[in-house]
């Protein structure tokens, strides 16, 4: 593992330790160099996935960037991080399991929308708004009255 602080090669485990959730196993590490200590994750990948865009362009799936995407939705939100990284986990595990290597950005997108829903409406209207490319305030509103809508009656 390279240290990312002055890039030397060799670096040492110090403590190692499932995170909380058990999705994740923790390292903190040495540089034998320049003597600074860091923290990685190792995390289990099930299959390589790659993203089809749009635009038929292919690139790799980067978990880190669905996580961005999802505490950018929910910033601001009382959400705690550790269920942001869950539902992240999930949507991940979902798309592994789904059985195929290229994933559609759609069903990426579907796939973070359906979780936003559940956990976080503002959230889901912000993802939303970005996600289905809203232009206009009354993109909102029918949004949102759709929303009321489907909504269960009491």
């Amino acid at each position: 593992m390279r240290c990312p602080f002055c890039g030397h090669l060799d670096t040492q485990v110090k403590d190692s330790r499932p995170t909380e959730d058990n999705s994740a196993i923790r390292r903190r590490r040495a540089c034998t160099n320049c003597g600074a200590r860091f923290t990685t994750f190792e995390r289990i990948q099930l299959r390589e996935l790659t993203v089809v865009k749009r635009d038929s362009k292919r690139e790799p799936f980067d978990r880190d960037k669905l996580a961005r995407a999802l505490h950018i939705a929910l910033r601001k939100r009382p959400v705690e991080s550790e269920r942001i990284e869950r539902v992240a986990n999930g949507i991940v595990r979902q798309l592994e399991n789904a059985g195929e290597s290229e994933i559609p950005s759609e069903a990426i997108g579907q796939a973070v929308m359906d979780a936003l829903e559940t956990l976080d409406k503002v959230a889901y209207i912000r993802f939303a708004s970005v996600y289905k490319n809203f232009r206009e305030a009354s993109d909102f509103g029918e949004f949102v009255d759709r929303l009321d809508d489907d909504a269960p009656k009491k």
